[in-house]
């Protein structure tokens, strides 16, 4: 009986992390992409820099605002809860736009992150406002250049 290398049968039958399992064999390194399209993606991940990394450098502050500070009481829960489902709603809205960071404390709203236009960071500000009320909302959402094609 034709016994087959399950380093080949890892390239032809989907779900490799069962094979490997019932093989008892190590495929792991075998299933992983070849080291040709590993270093082509590397190289190119090299070339494009995040677009946020000087945001990410400002939130390190100690007075920063960031997401792992959001609070899990019901209140700030639910309110982040509104914001976010009227922000992803509206559809007019850029990808940006729709992953802004929304962060509750206390009732206190801060709006975080790059969006493509004024009116988009107006727009966002004006449904935290509706859902949080005036004063309770701190807009520091950015706009963030257009890319160059």
């Amino acid at each position: 009986m034709y016994r087959m290398n399950p380093q080949r049968l890892a390239w032809l039958v989907p779900g490799v992390a069962l094979v490997g399992i019932l093989s008892g064999s190590a495929i792991s390194a075998a299933a992983q992409t070849p080291a040709g399209n590993t270093k082509a993606r590397a190289k190119t991940a090299a070339r494009t820099p995040a677009d946020n990394t000087k945001v990410n450098t400002r939130d390190r502050a100690d007075n920063a605002v960031t997401a792992d500070q959001q609070k899990e009481n019901a209140t700030d829960r639910d309110l982040s809860q509104k914001i976010r489902r009227s922000v992803m709603n509206d559809k007019t809205l850029s990808t940006y736009a729709h992953n802004v960071k929304i962060v509750s404390q206390g009732g206190q709203i801060t709006l975080k992150g790059p969006v493509r236009s004024a009116q988009e960071k107006q727009s966002i500000e004006a449904k935290a406002v509706e859902v949080a009320g005036a004063g309770h909302v701190v807009n520091q959402l950015s706009v963030a250049p257009e890319k160059a094609k």
